[in-house]
């Protein structure tokens, strides 16, 4: 496992991670905590020592989870929690600095830890980056030592570049895959300037970058890959990076051809991701061990060359972009 420095947090982090979304079984399953410690230890075991989750994966149940395994391991391990998606409704207005901090509160209950390693705003309205006062509370909680660094999870490049403008803002959570290339144009350099982290998450694309859907591909109703296409309950590029699944599809084929022979894209997708030097980590999920095993292989990868990261491009360009690039 190779590490890199998560912005100013100072963090040594894995530069392969684990994204805690559906740790406990697969989208639509209750909670397995059987499920979540194997994954989360073998992660672990592994080298991984930075886990994401939120106090809404699960209800409450992945906090849960992360914080028994810390607890239970001698190895520093980082927390990455969110807040904000439990407001309802989820607006501009219902973002307050004292529900904010009643989260906060009540993350550290749930995972029974003093201090977050880092808290960040969960994709929140695009207007909530223009209000300082939200921003200022996160310097009280780390006055009173419940958390010792903020980050944000957003959903658009201007969302991530609004939060390089308020100096606590320590890392930046964002989609960046194959099918999702516009934060390397602008934000990347950025955030390298301000010396802000970037953690990728959905990088494999809701799965499609593994290569191993197709039309017959069936999920289930209370998979969001299934319910959440066209936006309904979140943020539409929260599902296949917001790119329509057919086109996904097609679009995965082409790039079958350019890495033949694999009949796993995953740790090429994550091998791409990690190609970008402004990347601190990427977390992909995995809801079994051996999703996770997967996932792992992305680090002993050679490099791809500049041929490879060019037809990869190409792709994008000409299937991709025209549809999303400037969406988010």
């Amino acid at each position: 496992m190779q590490y890199r420095k998560l912005g100013k947090t100072g963090f040594n982090v894995s530069e392969i991670s684990l994204g805690t979304w559906q740790v406990g079984g697969k989208w639509g399953d209750p909670f397995s905590h059987e499920t979540a410690d194997s994954i989360l230890n073998a992660a672990v075991d592994s080298g991984i020592n930075f886990i994401d989750t939120a106090d809404v994966y699960g209800d409450g149940e992945s906090e849960k989870a992360v914080g028994r395994l810390v607890r239970s391991r001698s190895e520093r391990v980082y927390v990455a929690t969110k807040c904000g998606r439990q407001l309802q409704p989820h607006t501009n207005e219902a973002y307050q600095p004292e529900a904010l901090r009643k989260f906060v509160e009540a993350s550290l209950r749930n995972m029974q830890l003093e201090t977050l390693d880092l808290i960040q705003l969960h994709c929140p309205p695009t207007e909530v980056y223009y209000r300082p006062e939200i921003f200022e509370l996160f310097d009280r909680l780390k006055e009173e030592g419940k958390i010792l660094n903020l980050g944000v999870s957003v959903e658009k490049v201007e969302e991530g570049l609004k939060a390089l403008t308020f100096p606590n803002v320590t890392s930046i959570q964002l989609i960046f895959n194959m099918f999702r290339q516009r934060p390397a144009e602008l934000l990347f350099q950025e955030a390298k300037r301000h010396d802000v982290g970037l953690i990728v998450r959905v990088p494999l694309a809701s799965g499609l970058l593994t290569g191993k859907f197709s039309p017959h591909t069936t999920f289930s109703p209370d998979d969001h890959r299934q319910f959440n296409r066209d936006g309904a309950a979140f943020d539409k590029g929260e599902t296949f990076s917001g790119v329509d699944y057919e086109t996904g599809l097609a679009a995965v084929e082409e790039l079958k051809k350019v890495f033949p022979n694999q009949p796993n894209l995953a740790p090429i997708a994550l091998r791409w991701v990690l190609m970008f030097d402004e990347v601190s980590c990427v977390i992909p999920g995995a809801s079994r061990p051996d999703q996770l095993t997967s996932n792992l292989q992305a680090a002993e990868l050679p490099a791809l060359t500049a041929e490879q990261m060019q037809a990869v491009r190409a792709i994008y360009e000409q299937r991709i972009k025209p549809l999303v690039h400037q969406v988010w």
